[in-house]
C-alpha cells in the first residue's frame, strides 16, 4: 500500500475511533472522552490528511516530470536526426566545391612560450 493510501486509512480510523468513543461514552454515562484522547485522535487524523495530500502532490509532480523528460528526450532525438543530416550535407558540399581533398592540419603544441623555442 502506498504512503497516500496508508495515510487515508490512518485518518479514517482515527476519526472513526474518536467519534465512536465519544458516542459510546455519551450513551453510557452522559459524558465524553477526555480532552487528551480527543486531541490525540484529531492530531493523528490531521497529520495523516496533510501527509496524504503531500503524497498526492508528490505523485502528480513526479508524473509531470516524467512526461516532460520523455518529451524532451523525444524532441532532442528528433533535432539530432535532422541536424546530423544537414551538417553532413554541408560538409560534403564544402568539400566538393573546393575540387580537392581537404588536408587535415594538426594544431601546434599548446602551453609552450617563446622562451622554450
Amino acid at each position: 500500500m502506498t504512503l497516500k493510501w496508508s495515510a487515508v486509512v490512518v485518518a479514517t480510523v482515527s476519526v472513526t475511533l474518536c467519534v465512536t468513543g465519544n458516542a459510546v461514552t455519551l450513551a453510557l454515562d452522559g459524558g465524553q472522552l477526555p480532552l487528551l484522547v480527543n486531541l490525540v485522535a484529531l492530531v493523528a487524523a490531521s497529520t495523516a490528511i496533510v501527509l496524504a495530500v503531500i503524497a498526492e502532490l508528490h505523485e502528480r509532480l513526479n508524473d509531470r516530470v516524467t512526461a516532460l523528460t520523455e518529451f524532451l528526450v523525444d524532441r532532442l532525438r528528433e533535432i539530432e536526426a535532422h541536424t546530423g543530416d544537414r551538417n553532413a550535407g554541408f560538409v560534403e558540399g564544402y568539400l566538393l566545391s573546393h575540387g580537392q581533398e581537404a588536408a587535415v592540419l594538426p594544431f601546434g603544441r599548446r602551453g609552450r612560450g617563446a622562451a622554450e623555442r
